[in-house]
């Protein structure tokens, strides 16, 4: 909980994306983001590449869900999050949403403890990414495929290997 804190507050310091920007420039923004994330781990940073293909976000990205929620900034976090995220760091819910919709590094953090989380909680790599999208056991499968396949496509077929880290 307390490396959670660290992390998270460590974003803090970067400086929030205030508007969108043009696609060449805020895809680089979002790799240095998932770069710095991944904290020199070959793994989580393929990892947060593949959260991040199937989300599909953007800088910004405020998506309606079907349940009243919204899918915030480049790894569409959950608005669910907001009241959990902001009680760890001690933000105010408003800022920690603005956040994770304009400051690309922030919503990377974001993602990397929303996984790692889920990864301490269930002992296993792909109920974590299943978990980083859904409560539900079967979407939790349907999703975890979906991401190798992303991590396949961008990765190679090799990605799952030890060689690969």
């Amino acid at each position: 909980m307390l490396a959670g804190i660290a992390i998270l507050s460590a974003a803090l310091t970067s400086t929030p994306a205030v508007a969108k920007r043009a696609a060449p420039g805020e895809a680089a923004e979002i790799a240095r983001c998932i770069r710095i994330a991944a904290r020199g781990h070959s793994w989580l940073e393929k990892t947060l590449w593949g959260l991040r293909e199937q989300e599909a976000g953007w800088i910004g990205a405020q998506i309606a869900n079907t349940n009243g929620t919204h899918d915030l900034g480049p790894l569409q976090i959950n608005t669910w999050w907001v009241p959990r995220v902001a009680r760890l760091i001690n933000r105010p819910e408003h800022q920690v949403r603005h956040w994770l919709r304009y400051d690309a590094c922030f919503n990377a953090e974001a993602a990397r403890w929303i996984f790692l989380s889920g990864l301490e909680s269930t002992d296993d790599y792909w109920k974590a990414v299943g978990v980083y999208h859904s409560p539900t056991a079967w979407r939790q499968r349907t999703y975890a495929a979906k991401v190798a396949t992303h991590m396949r496509a961008k990765f190679g077929p090799d990605v799952f290997t030890a060689r690969s880290r």
